[in-house]
Formats: structure tokens, C-alpha cells, sequence
């Protein structure tokens, strides 16, 4: 093999070679394999079968890029100024919160670095191979193109492998392809175009062989495998950028400019007054200073901290703090169907027998339920066709359900499962169905023949007789060719009625509903064992039995909801498109009896704009591939929307790393999907999206709130500073007293915000626009009037107490109280804090006053205010703090007036509450 046919090897499409042809391009013996020769040369040329992702950046590259922020740029140069002003303590305080952002950002993105180590880790393997005609066993990685490998059940796939021999081979790819199911293969040579989910002749790495024995050529290795393509597509997107992001970068910019603006102006005016430069650069820098936000980026991670930790309680884990609005905003959600949309349990939930239907009542591996018709429960004893139908799929199974981590699972074939428990929901049981007959022999399935059977002797009295019946289960095709009578309802032979089983096969597959047919033959005592050919006719026709993994009750009502508040739920499965179309009906995706569906063939043949034009048209997307559900996301992103994508296999997590919020399942999810994912939903269940949405809501009005509160503070000691400048006047608050505002009575009163529960209407309205901006004309218009009054309150009471004191160090003391008394109100009036108290006394005497929760709301504001009153304190009235902050003891009368110049801001924040509010 040489260098020059390398990458011709890498663009074959196997699943249409036939087994001799890829044994003849790969050069492989199919009987001895590969010598240790060939084995190191291809070694040398192809290295080892191990994922390698691309290098990445170093921990110190990574942690100082937490730098690289607008927002970071404003606190450092309040840094930078604090520095010059040689406030050594206030510089720390601000440099600290850089640090203390930078190291939180640096701990959320190495956790993202961690997806393509999960993704190598999860491929790596033992391996059973032929080599020189000898069987031996290696790790994964030293498999080379070419190697023939042995798989057997309990096995994970070591790379992607041409099957050229099997036997009753099944595989689960659900972690790749979706597919809720083991997969059935077969050697059989298929088209070109056949879809990666329907190539029963190959298998890929990582997948796991659940029954059966094979034999495969190695195809693919290390990145060319298709979970290694999955890896490459993960790093194209590694960057997190939410409409939070987007909207906090933009706004730091434009705040950046201003400031920057007002401190030049402010330069200007002063050297344009005959100031000296000195002047010039004080001006500017108290004007810089009283404008800065420092607080805003610490409040702000509070606030999606405190999302974070309530998101928990909706069985959702944040890993990237950013996230936890995104979902406030989101406008679509692409769900995977299996386990987050149904139960992710087959449940028989329709059976022919005796030429009647039945329902079948209950969902998942719980025996509760009943079989029914015309919705009442039926009498087994009294319906022969129906008990044997039921029994035949209890005693021709060869799994059964078992207790794991507290949850009801299937040991075997998810289909077994649930012919087993739908037999539990009239009373029969394994054990006592072996009592009266004994298993002799088995023909397992083989995808050949689409059957299995099983002989049983009959016992009477506890001892065996010369009674000897073989039940058989299989495809509908495969039984019927083989059935010339049937059961009727009361249990007699009659002819096969073939045109009415083929009708109502027909039906139970339009539904979705994946059909078995059942069958049974009475043969001599003679046969210990049974062949095919025992079996070829003279079968007696059953009934069948139509399973389906069902939807969640609760995810039904959390698309409803997403639906009447304008989110759009887009399902896109690996499974059939008839499957899909059944969920989708049942989960009210489309009012249509027959819900568009684009299945992963038509959207391969599907250009960029074609693509874009199909997802506004469907919600339904069936057998789709990896890099199909990275299109969809990315049809879905360039027509504007705010996309969600739930998952929980490796074939998501390109998808998942690619939409606005990746959600990954927690129970079923795999470690690779996990480490894509910016959220984690810990309870697998689409209706805890729902919740996670509203919290994610509630989230967003509260950074609104905080922005709403900060920025009136900053504006209004802007507008003093700039005011008193322009009077000629002395500053009427220092540079260092506005940092003590902003950096501990601005905190520590906006931080209560973040703690603000969620309105009764957060899930009434549509979702935000992700291109509106954080500075909307009404915010706008709050700043300005807040900032004014701010303005007249401050700058009203310096001037009245240095008039009528000539103390500049206790009018400037008195003007800092009156800011944080203004801003201290303006608080409790955006809050819900006077309203919850409001309410709180109307029901005084209410005696389900326990479980009033209106009291606890006014908690939180509260405490800010009583911490800030403390600080306050601390700040006039220790001596040892005056000479810090150039502060003088005040009396009670000085302190009364500044709280009651601080109260008139109640009344234009309650005009501005019903006018421009701020969520």
C-alpha cells in the first residue's frame, strides 16, 4: 500500500464495495489477516487509531483571553485611574474582580476544552483480531486499515468496519445514529446514497454489539472514522457566543466610547478655562470614574450564578454561565425524539388477535396497565387467540426486565421488553408459562430469515408429555408466508384471513408503530431440536403485537406551552420517518394527519437556501446524520433564530457545540454529548426545558433590572461631576467616593436584584428579540430621568450644607448619603419587594399564611438595604475611615436629611414602572 492511494482509500464508500472487493483494495486475507510486516508498514504510514484533536491553546493563553472583554477594558482603566490616583486599596478592590471574572470564565471554557478528550477516550478499546491466521487481542489503538477484527456480544466497536461475516448480529448505534433500537446487520452490499443510519453492513467505532458474532475489515482509523469526522466538526465550534455575549459586548463598547468621549470633553473644557494639565487630567479622570459601572461585571455573574443554582431545581446543570439567559431567549428547539421527547421504553400499545384489535394501556417497563377493548379491560380467560398471542411473545423472548439504579430496564432487545411486559398486564409470567412448558431448543434471529422460534415440551401434573409446540415471532412477512390458518376469537382454526391481518398491519404502520407478528406449530414428540425446515409451513397465525417508544405526558404539555408563547419544537431523530411522524402526532407537532417530514436523503440533496426554506416549512427531520443536524442548526441560526439543541449521543455534539445553547441528557447522555453541552438536563425530560426557559426569563428581567438600577447611579454622579465642573465649583464627590459607591452600596444593593423570583406573566410572553439591544430607547429614557433627579438631589444638598457650613469634607459626606439614599429607594421601587410586603399585610390573617411566600420576597431587598446602611455607617462615622474617604461624622438630623432627600425618587421610578418597565 503506498502513499499515493492514501487518500482514495479515505474517500471510498464501503457500504457499496462487496466483501471480496474490499478485502482486494485493503489487501486483506480474509482467512489469516494481515502479517506483522504489512501491520507495521501501514502502522508507519497511517499511525495510530486514536482521535487527535487540533493543539490547543496553553492554560495561561487561555486564562489572560478572559481578559479580552469591553467590559474588562472599563474596569481596567478604573484600575489604571485608581492606580494614578494612588488609591492603592480601591485599585486592588477593582483589579480583584478582573482576576475574580477572569478565573470564573477560565474554569467554564477548560470544561468545554474537555469534549474531544471524552470523544478519544470514549473509542478507546480491546480489540479481537486475526493477525498471521492467529487470534489475538490488542488495544484499539494499534489496529491499523486492513486488520480483521472479531466482534462478538459485549463488545465496543474499535473503528469503522466493512462486515464480511456475521451471525445474528446486533448493534446499538443509538449514541451515533440515534436509532432508539439495536440495528439488525448484514454483509449484502447497498446503493451509494444509502444513509449512514440504514448501512446494515458496517459498524462503527464506538458503537456496541448488543447479540451475535461478526467478522469486518477495518475501513477507517483515528480521525477518518465517522466519530473521528464528528471530533473534527466539534472543533469548528468552540467558541460560546449567546445573545448575552453578543448584547453585553456591544454595550461595553458603546459605553467605552462615551466615557471616553465625556473624559476628552471634560479635558477640553477645564485646559479651555486656563486650567493646567494637572486639572485637565483630574477633571477627566473623576468624570471617568463616576461614569464606570466597576460594579456591573461582578453583579452581573451574581445574577447568573443565582440562575444557575435555581436552574439545578429544574433538574438543569449550567456549565457555562452565559447559557442561563440564552434560554430566555430562545426562539427554536431542536429535541432528539429517544428518551427526551418519549420515554425512551418500547411499549406495546396495540395487538390483533382473533380478528379483533385491542389498546393496550400504561407506558414504559411498569406492568401497570391493562389490555382494552372499546376502552374497558378484557377477561384473558375468556380470549384463547389473544392469550396465546401474548404468550407466545413472553416464551419465544430471550431477554427480561431487571432493576438498575433504581430505574426498570430491558436486559436484551428493548422490543422483547415489551411484548414481556404487556403479558404482565393480564396476569402472565414467565416463570409460570415454564412450569407448564419447558424451553428444548431455540433458532435465534437471523436477519435472513426475520424470525425467531422456540420449542417448548408441555407439562401436565408437573411431568412431561408428548406434547411439543414451537412458538415463532418475526417480521409480518416472514410469518404470514408461512401461516394457513389462524386462531379465531374464541380460539378455533379457521382459515387465514390474509387481506385483513395486511390492512390492519398497514395501519399499525402508519402509526409509527413497529409491528410482530406471532405464530405457533404443534410437531411431533420426536424433535428434541428444531431446523428452518421444521418450521417452513404449517404455521398457525397468532395475532400481532404494534410497540412503539411513546412521548412523556409532561414533555406533550411542555410543547404546548412552547408552542402558545411562540417557541418553535423541531424533532430531529434518527429513527424512521413514520416513527417520527407518530410522535409528532401524538405530540401535537403539526395538526395534519400526515406531518411533513424530511428525512436525511432529501436534505443531503438540498443546497444552503433549499436547506433554510425546509426548516421553516417542517418540524419533523428523520434518519439524519451528524452533519445533518449541524446544517439544521445553522439553516435555523442564518434565518435569526435563538437555537436550542437537546441530545444525547455523539452524533449530537457538533450540533450541540453549534447551536446558541447545547443541552445534553444526563441519564442517557454520553460523556462526549455532556462536555459539548453548555446545560445538562439531569432528569432527561423535555418538559424541565420548558421550566429551565422560564428561569432562564426570569434571569434575563432580573440582569434588566440590575443594568436599570446601576447605570441611573453612574449617570447621575456623572452628570454631578460634570456639573460642578462646568460651574466652577469644587467637585461635589470625590473620585474615591464614587468608587465606595459603586463598589460596595451599588453592589451590594443590585445584587439583591438577582435573587427577584419570577412574575406570574414571564411565560405569557413571546420570546425577545435576539437583536435587541440592552440599551433600548425606554431604558434609555430611565437613565436619563433617574440621573437627573440623581443630579438634583445630590448636587442640591452639597451646595445647601457647603453654603450654609463652608464644610467642604461634610457637604461632600452628605451629598455621597444622599446618592445611596436615592439609590436605595429607586431599589425598593423597581424591586418586589414594596408590592410583596403590600401583599403580605392584606393577607395577615389568611390561615394559609405558611405558605405565603410574599414575606420571603422582601427578604432578600431588605438585607441589601440593612448591609448598606451598616456600610454607610462605617464609611462617616469611623475615624479611622474619615481621612480615607475625606468623610466627617454626621449628626442624626444631617443623617435625616439625606434619607428624605433620597424618598422623592419613589415617584418618577413608579411612573417610569408603568410606562417604560424594565422586563
Amino acid at each position: 500500500m503506498t502513499l499515493s492511494n492514501i487518500e482514495n482509500l479515505f474517500k471510498q464508500q464501503w457500504h457499496q464495495k462487496s466483501t471480496a472487493d474490499t478485502a482486494k483494495i485493503l489487501e486483506t486475507d480474509l482467512a489469516i489477516g494481515l502479517s506483522k510486516t504489512e501491520v507495521a508498514e501501514r502502522q508507519e504510514l497511517y499511525g495510530v487509531n486514536e482521535i487527535k484533536g487540533k493543539v490547543g491553546k496553553s492554560a495561561i493563553s487561555r486564562f489572560l483571553n478572559e481578559f479580552n472583554q469591553p467590559l474588562i477594558y472599563i474596569l481596567l482603566v478604573a484600575g489604571i485611574v485608581t492606580l494614578l490616583l494612588k488609591d492603592w486599596v480601591d485599585a486592588s478592590v477593582i483589579l480583584g474582580v478582573m482576576v475574580i471574572n477572569a478565573v470564573i470564565g477560565f474554569i467554564q471554557a477548560s470544561k468545554a476544552e474537555n469534549a474531544i478528550a471524552a470523544l478519544a477516550k470514549s473509542v478507546t478499546t480491546e480489540a479481537t483480531i486475526v493477525r498471521d491466521g492467529q487470534k489475538v487481542q490488542i488495544n484499539s489503538r494499534e489496529l491499523v486499515l486492513g486488520d480483521l477484527v472479531l466482534l462478538t456480544s459485549g463488545d465496543k466497536v474499535p473503528a469503522d468496519l466493512r462486515l464480511v461475516a456475521v451471525r445474528d448480529l446486533q448493534v446499538s448505534e443509538s449514541a451515533l445514529t440515534g436509532e432508539s433500537v439495536p440495528v439488525q446487520k448484514a454483509i449484502e452490499a447497498l446503493d451509494a446514497d444509502t444513509v449512514l443510519a440504514d448501512r446494515r453492513n458496517m459498524v462503527y467505532g464506538s458503537s456496541l454489539v448488543t447479540f451475535g458474532t461478526a467478522k469486518g475489515i477495518v475501513v477507517a482509523i483515528a480521525n477518518q472514522t465517522e466519530i473521528g469526522r464528528i471530533s473534527q466538526l466539534i472543533e469548528q465550534n468552540t467558541e460560546l457566543e449567546t445573545p448575552l455575549t453578543r448584547k453585553i459586548e456591544q454595550f461595553s463598547k458603546s459605553l467605552l466610547y462615551v466615557i471616553l468621549g465625556l473624559a476628552a470633553f471634560m479635558f477640553v473644557v477645564v485646559m479651555g478655562k486656563g486650567g493646567t494639565w494637572t486639572e485637565g487630567f483630574k477633571s477627566a479622570v473623576a468624570l471617568a470614574v463616576s461614569a464606570i459601572p466597576e460594579g456591573l461585571p461582578a453583579v452581573v455573574t451574581v445574577t447568573l450564578a443565582i440562575g444557575v443554582e435555581r436552574m439545578t431545581k429544574q433538574h438543569a446543570i449550567i456549565r457555562k454561565l452565559p447559557a442561563v439567559e440564552t434560554l430566555g431567549s430562545t426562539t427554536v428547539i431542536c429535541s432528539d425524539k429517544t428518551g427526551t421527547l418519549t420515554e425512551n421504553q418500547m411499549t406495546v400499545q396495540a395487538i390483533y388477535a382473533g380478528n379483533h384489535s385491542y389498546g393496550v394501556s400504561g407506558v414504559g417497563y411498569e406492568s401497570q396497565g391493562a389490555i382494552l377493548q372499546e376502552q374497558h379491560p378484557i377477561e384473558i380467560d375468556r380470549l384463547p387467540a389473544l392469550r396465546e398471542c401474548l404468550k407466545c411473545g413472553l416464551l419465544c423472548n430471550d431477554s427480561h426486565i431487571q432493576t438498575k439504579d433504581g430505574q426498570l430496564t430491558v436486559a436484551g432487545d428493548p422490543t422483547e421488553g415489551a411484548l414481556i411486559v404487556s403479558a404482565q398486564k393480564v396476569g402472565l409470567t414467565l416463570q409460570d408459562l415454564e412450569q407448564e412448558q419447558t424451553r428444548l431448543d431455540t433458532i435465534p434471529f437471523e436477519s435472513q430469515f426475520q424470525y425467531m422460534a422456540t420449542l417448548h415440551q408441555r407439562k401436565e401434573d408437573g411431568q412431561d408429555t408428548d406434547r411439543h409446540i414451537v412458538y415463532i415471532k418475526g417480521s409480518a412477512e416472514s410469518i404470514l408466508k408461512r401461516c394457513h390458518r389462524q386462531l379465531d376469537a374464541n380460539g378455533e382454526l379457521i382459515d387465514l384471513e390474509r387481506q385483513q391481518i395486511e390492512e390492519t398491519i398497514d395501519r399499525m404502520a402508519s402509526q409509527g408503530l413497529r409491528v410482530l407478528a406471532f405464530a405457533k406449530k404443534e410437531i411431533s414428540d420426536r424433535f428434541q431440536a428444531i431446523d428452518h425446515e421444521d418450521i417452513q409451513t404449517g404455521l398457525v397465525f397468532l395475532g400481532l403485537q404494534g410497540m412503539i417508544d411513546p412521548p412523556r405526558a409532561e414533555a406533550i404539555a411542555a410543547v404546548r406551552t412552547c408552542h402558545s408563547v411562540g417557541i418553535q419544537v423541531k424533532m430531529i431523530t434518527g429513527d424512521h420517518a413514520l416513527t417520527a411522524a407518530a410522535i409528532a402526532r401524538q405530540m401535537g407537532f403539526s395538526q395534519d394527519e400526515k406531518p411533513l417530514v424530511f428525512t436525511g436523503k432529501q436534505l443531503s440533496q438540498m443546497d444552503d437556501r433549499e436547506l433554510a426554506d425546509a426548516v421553516e416549512k417542517s418540524n419533523v427531520f428523520a434518519r439524519i446524520a451528524p452533519e445533518q443536524k449541524l446544517r439544521l442548526v445553522t439553516a435555523l441560526q442564518s434565518k435569526g433564530e435563538i437555537v436550542a439543541m437537546t441530545g444525547d449521543g455523539v452524533n449530537d455534539a457538533p450540533a450541540l457545540k453549534k447551536a446558541d445553547i447545547g443541552i445534553a441528557m444526563g441519564i442517557t447522555g454520553t460523556e462526549v454529548a455532556k462536555e459539548a453541552a453548555d446545560m445538562i438536563l439531569t432528569d432527561d425530560n423535555f418538559a424541565s426545558i420548558e421550566l429551565a426557559i422560564e428561569e432562564g426569563r426570569t434571569v434575563y428581567g432580573n440582569l434588566l433590572k440590575t443594568i436599570g438600577f446601576i447605570l441611573p447611579v453612574n449617570g447621575g454622579e456623572a452628570l454631578t461631576i460634570l456639573v460642578g465642573i462646568l460651574a466652577a465649583t469644587s467637585l461635589p464627590i470625590l473620585p474615591v467616593q464614587i468608587l465606595w459607591v459603586n463598589m460596595v452600596s451599588s453592589v451590594a444593593l443590585s445584587a439583591t436584584l438577582a435573587f427577584e423570583p419570577k412574575s406570574t406573566d414571564t411565560m405569557r410572553r413571546s420570546p425577545r428579540s435576539p437583536h435587541e439591544p440592552i440599551l433600548t430607547p425606554k431604558l434609555l429614557w430611565r437613565i436619563l430621568i433617574i440621573s437627573a433627579f440623581n443630579l438634583i438631589a445630590v448636587f442640591g444638598v452639597f451646595e445647601w450644607i457647603w453654603q450654609t457650613t463652608s464644610n467642604l469634607d461634610l457637604a461632600r459626606t452628605m451629598a455621597v448619603h444622599t446618592l445611596v439614599s436615592a439609590e436605595t429607594f429607586y431599589l425598593l421601587s423597581i424591586s418586589q419587594c414594596i408590592p410583596s410586603l403590600f401583599a403580605y399585610f392584606q393577607n395577615r390573617y389568611s390561615k394559609n399564611l405558611v405558605k405565603n411566600c410574599n414575606l420571603k420576597i422582601a427578604y432578600i431587598p431588605a438585607i441589601g438595604v440593612a448591609c448598606v446602611f451598616i456600610f454607610q455607617v462605617f464609611f462617616s462615622q469611623l475615624p479611622f475611615v474619615n481621612p480615607l474617604f475625606h468623610t466627617q461624622p454626621l449628626s442624626m438630623m444631617q443623617a435625616l436629611i439625606c434619607i428624605s432627600a433620597g424618598v422623592p425618587v419613589i415617584l418618577p421610578a413608579l411612573f417610569l414602572k408603568r410606562f417604560a418597565p424594565l422586563n
